[in-house]
C-alpha cells in the first residue's frame, strides 16, 4: 500500500475536515495536484486504488466532504449542499496555497468540480467527471433518495458485504465476494460498539430529499468552464444518473473532451477498470504536455 499523510483543514463554519495526501516524487513537483472528490455517500477511501496508481507521478489529494469519513459532521444538515461543499473546497485550496489543480469527481464530486471550475477560470486545468454531468436522470436520483440516510447496521463485515451484494448486484454484476468485502470497507466503518455502519452522517439525506436540490444551480454554465481544458467523461454503460445522450452532448461541447464508457456497470464506475485507467493515462499526458 502506498503511503499517504492525513491532512486537516477548517471550514468557514468551524468544521475540522480531513483529506489524504499522497506525495509526488521530487522530479514531478512542478505538476499541479489531482484533487479527488467523492460521491454523496462515499469518502476518501473511494479513491484509494486510483491514488496508489498515480501517486509519485502526481500529488493526489483525496478529500472527505463534511459529514463523511474523518471529517466532522455539520450541526446544520442544510449545509450538506453543493454550494457549501464548494466553500469547503475553497478553504482547502487557500490552506494548501494551490492556484491550479486537476479535478477528479465522482457523482456529487463531479458537480463540485464543475462549480469550482466556474468560480475561477483557469484554476481547474483538467477534469474527470465520473458518471455525472449538467443533466441528471430523475430515475437515478429517485433511486438514491430511497436509500440515502437509512441508518442500517451489521454485525460483521460479511453481513455488510452480503447486503451490498443484494442491493447493488445490478450495478456491479461481476463483483466477487472479495470485491463486495472491499467495497463494504470503503463505504462503512466499525463502531466502538462493534457494529458496522455506513461512514457518513445520515442527515446528509435531508437537503437531498428535496426534489431539484441536487445542485442548486443550472450546471451547464458551470460545465462550460471546462470547455477548453482536457476533460474526461466516464459513464457506466447501465448508468441511471448520466444518460448516453447527456454524455454525448457533454463530450461534443468540449474542445479537448474524451469519453470512456464501462460496459454493464451502473452508477458509478470505480475508476479502476482497464478502459478507464487507459483514458486517465491519456488525460494526464495531455495535461502534462500543456503545463
Amino acid at each position: 500500500m502506498t503511503a499517504y499523510t492525513d491532512g486537516f483543514w477548517w471550514s468557514n463554519d468551524g468544521l475540522r475536515l480531513h483529506y489524504r495526501d499522497y506525495a509526488v516524487a521530487p522530479e514531478n513537483q512542478d505538476r499541479p495536484p489531482i484533487i479527488c472528490i467523492p460521491g454523496l455517500t462515499r469518502n476518501a477511501r473511494d479513491f484509494e486504488a486510483l491514488a496508489e496508481r498515480f501517486a509519485g507521478a502526481w500529488r493526489v489529494i483525496c478529500v472527505d466532504l463534511r459529514g463523511r469519513g474523518e471529517s466532522a459532521y455539520a450541526k446544520d444538515p442544510m449545509s450538506y449542499v453543493p454550494l457549501t461543499y464548494v466553500q469547503d473546497m475553497e478553504a482547502l485550496l487557500r490552506d494548501l496555497k494551490l492556484r491550479q489543480f486537476v479535478g477528479f469527481g465522482t457523482s456529487l464530486g463531479g458537480i463540485i468540480t464543475m462549480l469550482l471550475a466556474s468560480t475561477r477560470p483557469g484554476r481547474v486545468i483538467g477534469a474527470l467527471l465520473n458518471d455525472v454531468g449538467p443533466e441528471l436522470d430523475p430515475e437515478g436520483l429517485s433511486r438514491i433518495r430511497e436509500y440515502v440516510g437509512q441508518g442500517r447496521s451489521y454485525p460483521t463485515w460479511m453481513h455488510a458485504a452480503r447486503e451490498l451484494a443484494d442491493t447493488q448486484q445490478g450495478i456491479y454484476p461481476d463483483f466477487t465476494v472479495t470485491d463486495w468485502l472491499d467495497f463494504a470497507k470503503r463505504l462503512m466503518k466499525l463502531t466502538p460498539g462493534g457494529r458496522i455502519i455506513f461512514d457518513y452522517d445520515m442527515k446528509i439525506a435531508e437537503p437531498f430529499l428535496i426534489p431539484g436540490g441536487e445542485a442548486g444551480v443550472d450546471l451547464w454554465p458551470a460545465f462550460g468552464a471546462l470547455k477548453k481544458v482536457p476533460a474526461l467523461v466516464v459513464r457506466g454503460g447501465e448508468s441511471d444518473i448520466l444518460s448516453a445522450y447527456a454524455a454525448e452532448k457533454m463530450v461534443g461541447s468540449l474542445d479537448r473532451g474524451k469519453f470512456a464508457e464501462v460496459p454493464a456497470i451502473g452508477h458509478a464506475p470505480n475508476l479502476d477498470e482497464p478502459i478507464v485507467l487507459s483514458a486517465i493515462d491519456e488525460l494526464l499526458e495531455d495535461i502534462r504536455q500543456n503545463l
